[in-house]
Protein backbone atom coordinates (compact mmCIF):
# COMPACT_ATOMS: atom_id res chain seq x y z
CA UNK A 1 0.00 0.00 0.00
CA UNK A 2 2.83 2.37 0.91
CA UNK A 3 4.63 1.62 -2.36
CA UNK A 4 1.47 2.45 -4.37
CA UNK A 5 1.05 5.70 -2.44
CA UNK A 6 4.68 6.66 -3.09
CA UNK A 7 4.24 5.85 -6.79
CA UNK A 8 1.14 8.09 -6.99
CA UNK A 9 2.93 10.92 -5.19
CA UNK A 10 5.94 10.58 -7.50
CA UNK A 11 3.70 10.60 -10.59
CA UNK A 12 1.81 13.64 -9.31
CA UNK A 13 5.07 15.47 -8.57
CA UNK A 14 6.38 14.64 -12.06
CA UNK A 15 3.17 15.92 -13.64
CA UNK A 16 3.33 19.14 -11.61
CA UNK A 17 6.99 19.58 -12.62
CA UNK A 18 6.17 19.12 -16.32
CA UNK A 19 3.27 21.59 -16.14
CA UNK A 20 5.39 24.13 -14.25
CA UNK A 21 8.24 23.78 -16.75
CA UNK A 22 5.80 24.25 -19.64
CA UNK A 23 4.33 27.39 -18.07
CA UNK A 24 7.77 28.86 -17.40
CA UNK A 25 8.94 27.96 -20.94
CA UNK A 26 5.97 29.68 -22.60
CA UNK A 27 6.44 32.68 -20.30
CA UNK A 28 10.01 32.99 -21.50
CA UNK A 29 8.85 32.73 -25.12
CA UNK A 30 6.39 35.57 -24.57
CA UNK A 31 9.17 37.77 -23.22
CA UNK A 32 11.28 37.25 -26.34
CA UNK A 33 11.15 40.28 -28.61
CA UNK A 34 8.71 40.51 -31.44
CA UNK A 35 9.04 38.19 -34.36
CA UNK A 36 7.78 40.88 -36.73
CA UNK A 37 11.10 42.68 -36.54
CA UNK A 38 12.62 39.73 -38.38
CA UNK A 39 9.91 39.75 -41.07
CA UNK A 40 10.42 41.51 -44.37
CA UNK A 41 7.49 42.50 -46.54
CA UNK A 42 7.51 40.25 -49.66
CA UNK A 43 8.87 42.07 -52.71
CA UNK A 44 7.69 41.65 -56.27
CA UNK A 45 10.36 41.87 -58.93
CA UNK A 46 9.25 42.51 -62.56
CA UNK A 47 9.30 39.53 -64.89
CA UNK A 48 11.94 41.10 -67.16
CA UNK A 49 14.32 41.51 -64.23
CA UNK A 50 13.62 37.96 -63.01
CA UNK A 51 14.38 36.54 -66.45
CA UNK A 52 17.76 38.29 -66.55
CA UNK A 53 18.85 37.53 -62.97
CA UNK A 54 20.20 34.00 -63.73
CA UNK A 55 22.54 35.54 -66.34
CA UNK A 56 23.69 38.41 -64.08
CA UNK A 57 26.82 36.59 -62.72
CA UNK A 58 28.26 36.54 -66.25
CA UNK A 59 28.28 40.35 -66.32
CA UNK A 60 29.41 40.94 -62.73
CA UNK A 61 33.15 41.22 -63.59
CA UNK A 62 32.27 44.15 -65.86
CA UNK A 63 30.00 45.74 -63.23
CA UNK A 64 32.76 45.60 -60.59
CA UNK A 65 35.02 47.88 -62.64
CA UNK A 66 35.86 51.30 -61.19
CA UNK A 67 33.83 53.06 -63.86
CA UNK A 68 30.62 51.74 -62.23
CA UNK A 69 31.49 52.83 -58.67
CA UNK A 70 29.20 55.84 -58.65
CA UNK A 71 26.38 53.92 -60.29
CA UNK A 72 26.70 51.13 -57.73
CA UNK A 73 26.45 53.62 -54.87
CA UNK A 74 23.38 55.29 -56.39
CA UNK A 75 21.65 51.97 -57.08
CA UNK A 76 22.45 50.69 -53.58
CA UNK A 77 20.87 53.80 -52.07
CA UNK A 78 17.79 53.44 -54.29
CA UNK A 79 17.43 49.76 -53.35
CA UNK A 80 17.56 50.61 -49.64
CA UNK A 81 15.00 53.39 -49.99
CA UNK A 82 12.70 51.16 -52.02
CA UNK A 83 13.10 48.28 -49.55
CA UNK A 84 14.67 45.88 -52.06
CA UNK A 85 18.15 45.60 -50.52
CA UNK A 86 17.43 41.99 -49.45
CA UNK A 87 15.78 41.04 -52.74
CA UNK A 88 18.50 42.07 -55.19
CA UNK A 89 22.02 43.47 -54.87
CA UNK A 90 23.27 46.61 -56.59
CA UNK A 91 25.70 44.59 -58.74
CA UNK A 92 22.95 42.24 -59.89
CA UNK A 93 20.65 45.17 -60.65
CA UNK A 94 23.25 46.92 -62.81
CA UNK A 95 24.07 43.62 -64.52
CA UNK A 96 20.39 43.09 -65.31
CA UNK A 97 20.19 46.62 -66.67
CA UNK A 98 23.13 45.98 -69.02
CA UNK A 99 21.66 42.64 -70.13
CA UNK A 100 18.31 44.24 -70.89
CA UNK A 101 20.13 46.87 -72.94
CA UNK A 102 21.84 44.11 -74.96
CA UNK A 103 18.47 42.45 -75.49
CA UNK A 104 17.11 45.81 -76.65
CA UNK A 105 19.96 46.17 -79.16
CA UNK A 106 19.26 42.65 -80.44
CA UNK A 107 15.57 43.48 -80.87
CA UNK A 108 16.59 46.73 -82.57
CA UNK A 109 18.56 44.75 -85.18
CA UNK A 110 15.57 42.48 -85.73
CA UNK A 111 13.27 45.48 -86.16
CA UNK A 112 15.61 47.06 -88.73
CA UNK A 113 15.78 43.78 -90.62
CA UNK A 114 11.99 43.55 -90.63
CA UNK A 115 11.76 47.16 -91.86
CA UNK A 116 10.47 48.72 -88.63
CA UNK A 117 13.27 51.25 -87.95
CA UNK A 118 11.21 53.54 -85.67
CA UNK A 119 10.41 50.69 -83.31
CA UNK A 120 14.04 49.58 -83.40
CA UNK A 121 15.22 53.04 -82.35
CA UNK A 122 12.78 53.20 -79.41
CA UNK A 123 13.34 49.73 -77.88
CA UNK A 124 17.00 49.97 -76.63
CA UNK A 125 16.54 53.22 -74.64
CA UNK A 126 13.33 51.83 -73.11
CA UNK A 127 15.04 48.60 -72.08
CA UNK A 128 17.89 50.60 -70.53
CA UNK A 129 15.63 53.05 -68.65
CA UNK A 130 12.96 50.54 -67.51
CA UNK A 131 14.76 48.99 -64.45
CA UNK A 132 15.70 52.35 -62.94
CA UNK A 133 12.26 53.81 -63.64
CA UNK A 134 10.65 50.81 -61.93
CA UNK A 135 12.95 51.13 -58.91
CA UNK A 136 12.27 54.85 -58.57
CA UNK A 137 8.52 54.22 -58.73
CA UNK A 138 8.84 51.61 -55.97
CA UNK A 139 10.76 54.12 -53.87
CA UNK A 140 8.01 56.71 -54.37
CA UNK A 141 5.30 54.19 -53.45
CA UNK A 142 7.18 53.19 -50.31
CA UNK A 143 7.63 56.81 -49.23
CA UNK A 144 3.92 57.48 -49.75
CA UNK A 145 3.02 54.38 -47.71
CA UNK A 146 5.33 55.46 -44.87
CA UNK A 147 3.95 59.01 -44.95
CA UNK A 148 0.39 57.67 -44.86
CA UNK A 149 1.07 55.45 -41.82
CA UNK A 150 3.27 57.84 -39.85
CA UNK A 151 0.53 60.02 -38.19
CA UNK A 152 -1.36 56.96 -36.93
CA UNK A 153 1.82 55.40 -35.51
CA UNK A 154 2.64 58.68 -33.77
CA UNK A 155 -0.84 58.74 -32.24
CA UNK A 156 -0.42 55.19 -30.92
CA UNK A 157 3.03 56.03 -29.55
CA UNK A 158 1.59 59.11 -27.86
CA UNK A 159 -1.16 57.10 -26.16
CA UNK A 160 1.30 54.45 -24.97
CA UNK A 161 3.86 56.97 -23.69
CA UNK A 162 1.22 59.05 -21.92
CA UNK A 163 -0.12 55.85 -20.35
CA UNK A 164 3.22 55.41 -18.60
CA UNK A 165 5.21 53.13 -20.91
CA UNK A 166 8.69 53.96 -22.12
CA UNK A 167 9.41 54.59 -25.78
CA UNK A 168 10.82 51.13 -26.62
CA UNK A 169 8.01 49.22 -24.89
CA UNK A 170 5.44 51.36 -26.70
CA UNK A 171 7.16 50.75 -30.04
CA UNK A 172 7.27 46.99 -29.39
CA UNK A 173 3.55 46.83 -28.56
CA UNK A 174 2.64 48.82 -31.68
CA UNK A 175 4.75 46.61 -33.95
CA UNK A 176 3.20 43.48 -32.46
CA UNK A 177 -0.36 44.63 -33.10
CA UNK A 178 -0.10 46.56 -36.37
CA UNK A 179 -0.34 45.08 -39.83
CA UNK A 180 3.15 44.83 -41.27
CA UNK A 181 3.76 47.61 -43.79
CA UNK A 182 6.71 49.68 -44.99
CA UNK A 183 6.85 51.82 -41.85
CA UNK A 184 6.47 48.78 -39.61
CA UNK A 185 9.30 47.06 -41.47
CA UNK A 186 11.65 50.00 -40.99
CA UNK A 187 10.69 50.46 -37.33
CA UNK A 188 11.15 46.72 -36.79
CA UNK A 189 14.70 46.93 -38.15
CA UNK A 190 15.43 49.87 -35.84
CA UNK A 191 13.97 48.06 -32.83
CA UNK A 192 16.05 44.99 -33.59
CA UNK A 193 19.23 47.10 -33.90
CA UNK A 194 18.55 48.67 -30.48
CA UNK A 195 18.05 45.22 -28.96
CA UNK A 196 21.35 44.06 -30.44
CA UNK A 197 23.16 46.82 -28.57
CA UNK A 198 23.13 49.87 -30.83
CA UNK A 199 22.41 53.18 -29.11
CA UNK A 200 18.88 54.45 -29.56
CA UNK A 201 19.94 57.78 -31.07
CA UNK A 202 22.29 56.06 -33.51
CA UNK A 203 19.61 53.54 -34.56
CA UNK A 204 17.07 56.33 -35.11
CA UNK A 205 19.57 58.33 -37.17
CA UNK A 206 20.29 55.22 -39.23
CA UNK A 207 16.55 54.88 -39.83
CA UNK A 208 16.44 58.48 -41.07
CA UNK A 209 19.45 57.98 -43.35
CA UNK A 210 18.02 54.72 -44.66
CA UNK A 211 14.57 56.03 -45.61
CA UNK A 212 15.50 59.64 -46.51
CA UNK A 213 11.97 60.98 -46.09
CA UNK A 214 11.80 64.59 -44.91
CA UNK A 215 8.76 64.12 -42.66
CA UNK A 216 10.19 61.04 -40.95
CA UNK A 217 13.56 62.77 -40.52
CA UNK A 218 11.84 65.71 -38.84
CA UNK A 219 10.06 63.42 -36.37
CA UNK A 220 13.24 61.45 -35.60
CA UNK A 221 15.30 64.61 -35.06
CA UNK A 222 12.64 65.93 -32.69
CA UNK A 223 12.62 62.66 -30.69
CA UNK A 224 16.44 62.64 -30.46
CA UNK A 225 16.53 66.27 -29.33
CA UNK A 226 13.79 65.62 -26.77
CA UNK A 227 15.76 62.71 -25.30
CA UNK A 228 18.98 64.72 -25.18
CA UNK A 229 17.30 67.72 -23.51
CA UNK A 230 15.05 65.69 -21.20
CA UNK A 231 11.80 67.01 -22.70
CA UNK A 232 8.59 64.94 -22.49
CA UNK A 233 8.30 62.77 -25.60
CA UNK A 234 4.52 62.46 -25.28
CA UNK A 235 3.80 66.15 -25.86
CA UNK A 236 6.37 66.26 -28.66
CA UNK A 237 4.71 63.31 -30.43
CA UNK A 238 1.33 65.07 -30.21
CA UNK A 239 2.78 68.16 -31.92
CA UNK A 240 4.52 66.12 -34.61
CA UNK A 241 1.36 64.11 -35.32
CA UNK A 242 -0.74 67.26 -35.68
CA UNK A 243 1.82 68.82 -38.02
CA UNK A 244 1.92 65.72 -40.23
CA UNK A 245 -1.86 65.53 -40.34
CA UNK A 246 -2.16 69.20 -41.30
CA UNK A 247 0.49 68.77 -43.97
CA UNK A 248 -1.31 65.74 -45.41
CA UNK A 249 -4.58 67.72 -45.44
CA UNK A 250 -2.86 70.60 -47.28
CA UNK A 251 -1.41 68.14 -49.79
CA UNK A 252 -4.88 66.67 -50.39
CA UNK A 253 -6.28 70.17 -50.99
CA UNK A 254 -3.48 70.90 -53.44
CA UNK A 255 -4.15 67.69 -55.39
CA UNK A 256 -7.88 68.47 -55.43
CA UNK A 257 -7.20 71.93 -56.86
CA UNK A 258 -4.94 70.43 -59.54
CA UNK A 259 -7.55 67.85 -60.62
CA UNK A 260 -9.54 70.17 -63.00
CA UNK A 261 -6.36 71.14 -64.85
CA UNK A 262 -5.16 67.52 -65.12
CA UNK A 263 -8.51 66.28 -66.39
CA UNK A 264 -8.68 68.96 -69.09
CA UNK A 265 -6.31 67.16 -71.48
CA UNK A 266 -8.14 63.77 -71.54
CA UNK A 267 -11.48 65.59 -71.84
CA UNK A 268 -10.31 67.54 -74.90
CA UNK A 269 -8.53 64.56 -76.46
CA UNK A 270 -11.07 61.77 -75.86
CA UNK A 271 -14.47 63.08 -74.74
CA UNK A 272 -14.97 66.16 -76.94
CA UNK A 273 -14.30 64.31 -80.25
CA UNK A 274 -16.86 61.65 -79.29
CA UNK A 275 -19.43 64.31 -78.42
CA UNK A 276 -18.80 66.16 -81.69
CA UNK A 277 -19.14 62.93 -83.69
CA UNK A 278 -22.45 62.11 -81.98
CA UNK A 279 -23.85 65.62 -82.41
CA UNK A 280 -22.48 66.64 -85.81
CA UNK A 281 -22.21 63.18 -87.44
CA UNK A 282 -25.94 62.81 -88.33
CA UNK A 283 -26.07 66.36 -89.73
CA UNK A 284 -23.02 65.71 -91.92
CA UNK A 285 -24.51 62.47 -93.22
CA UNK A 286 -27.80 64.24 -94.00
CA UNK A 287 -25.95 67.02 -95.81
CA UNK A 288 -23.95 64.51 -97.88
CA UNK A 289 -27.17 62.72 -98.90
CA UNK A 290 -28.77 65.98 -100.08
CA UNK A 291 -25.65 66.90 -102.05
Amino acid sequence: MNSELMTMIASLAAAISVVSFTIVFYGMLEQISIDKSMIVVPKRIPIFVKLMLPFAPNVKPLVRMNIFDQMRAQVRELLIQAGYEHAITAENFIAVRLLLTLVGIFLCVICFMSKHPLLGIIIPPLMFIYPTAWLRSEKTKRHKEILRSLPNVLDLLTLSVQAGKDFLSSLKDILERRRLDALGEELGKTFQEIQLGKKRQVALRDLSNRVKLAELTSVINAIIQAEEMGVSIGQLLVIQGDQLRNKRFSQAEKLANEAPVKILFPVILFIFPSVFIILIGPMLLQALKQM
